[in-house]
């Protein structure tokens, strides 16, 4: 007799498997008293039953298919009507056993009727103390067994409903912490757009005042490309090597115009790789970070090499520039990659591992070293993985 979660009255007893049912809101409607665990119980109980007494009476099967069909039907109708009304019950009789009383007193009189069906009169005591003492038999396996069956049934329903609460939760909080990890990454892509825009406000400001207009609206224009394709991805949760690509080109135009006799470079992106993920802001973290730590502090300025090819399933960034390098002079860390914990490297490196590591988990590497003759040597390693969808 499967029954469904009960109303919301408060239970006078312990929580419980059983008290349970005080917690949860029951299914309505007619059709939850026909559900198809009740059905199928209705089946497994009636045909059981049937054949016990058919191995102890002189009734066909037939007769006691009918006979215990109606007395199981009857008990479980009466199980799902009172899991549905009253809505409310008294604050001292939890609803659950409001239903296996019910079970229990719909017995004797479902019986009687089921013998009065097969017998074709009401007057069944008329018939013999044979008929009499199967009907007393039926009755008292009725009241006796059929709360047992119905508690039974409700314990499984209790268990189920606690798988199904477990699974929404682990759904549940799966998501919170998606959400959470979108949230964290939005949070770290936004910290590099405006350190990058203000620099380069910064700089136009100050070829404005010192060199005049011509220079200032190259750059302005050279800016202008950048923010063309960076701002329309700023929200933009996916993001290929296509769009690093487009940003790592508008970024080292607008610093050769800001340092043309210092600074030259060269971008190579394999056709294969366009279309595969990259962390938003990636390559473009270690073009500036090569800048800033390589080529600004080295009077005759260096040249950055962009490389971006595919192994297999892998895919490897390099950044090679030809500044400082990583010796005393530099300010850079030393070579370490994103499992490191210590907050070692500039908030660029940083904030790029963290992404990294909340994209890909452990599966990406990065890491800065020496590039003879001289500068360093930045490279990412990556899984070659297809963007994900929106």
């Amino acid at each position: 007799m499967s029954a469904g979660p009960a109303d919301t009255d408060p239970p006078a007893f312990p929580r419980s498997a059983l008290a349970m049912t005080a917690d949860t809101p029951p299914r309505r409607g007619w059709r939850a008293l026909v559900a198809w665990p009740r059905v199928r119980l209705w089946f497994i109980v009636s045909v059981v039953w049937a054949l016990l007494r058919t191995a102890t009476s002189t009734s066909g099967l037939d007769v006691w298919l009918v006979r215990c069909g109606l007395v199981t039907a009857v008990a479980v109708l009466a199980f799902g009507v009172i899991e549905q009304w009253p809505r409310r019950l008294p604050s001292w009789l939890p609803r659950w056993v409001a239903q296996l009383l019910a079970v229990a007193a719909v017995m004797p009189p479902s019986a009687f009727a089921a013998y009065a069906l097969t017998l074709g009169t009401w007057d069944i005591h008329a018939l013999g103390a044979a008929t009499s003492r199967g009907f007393s038999i039926l009755a008292f396996m009725g009241v006796l067994f059929g709360p047992w069956i119905a508690l039974v049934a409700l314990l499984r329903q209790r268990e189920a409903f606690a798988r199904e609460q477990a699974l929404a939760f682990a759904l549940e909080r799966s998501e919170l912490e998606r959400r959470a990890l979108d949230a964290r990454m939005k949070l770290l892509q936004a910290q590099v757009e405006p350190h990058f825009l203000f620099n380069t406000l910064a700089n136009v400001r100050t070829l404005v005042r010192r060199t005049g207009s011509v220079q200032a609206s190259a750059l302005l224009d050279s800016l202008i490309h950048y923010l063309r394709a960076a701002v329309p991805r700023l929200d933009d949760p996916v993001s290929l090597f296509a769009d690093e690509r487009a940003l790592v080109q508008a970024y080292l135009d607008v610093m050769h115009l800001r340092m043309p006799d210092r600074l030259t470079f060269s971008i190579a992106v394999d056709d294969d790789v366009l279309a595969l993920h990259c962390p938003p802001a990636a390559v473009l973290t270690l073009v500036e970070n090569a800048i800033r730590h390589g080529i600004d502090p080295a009077e005759e300025g260096g040249h950055i090499d962009v490389t971006v090819q595919r192994l297999g399933g892998r895919v490897q960034v390099r950044v090679a520039d030809t500044g400082i390098g990583l010796g005393p002079a530099g300010d850079r860390p030393r070579p370490v990659d994103t499992t490191d914990r210590p907050a070692s490297g500039g908030t660029g490196l940083a904030n790029l591992r963290e992404r990294l590591a909340l994209t890909f988990g452990g599966d990406a590497t990065l890491t800065l070293a020496d590039h003879p003759p001289r500068g360093t040597l930045a490279t990412l390693d990556l899984p070659a993985v297809p963007a994900p969808r929106p």
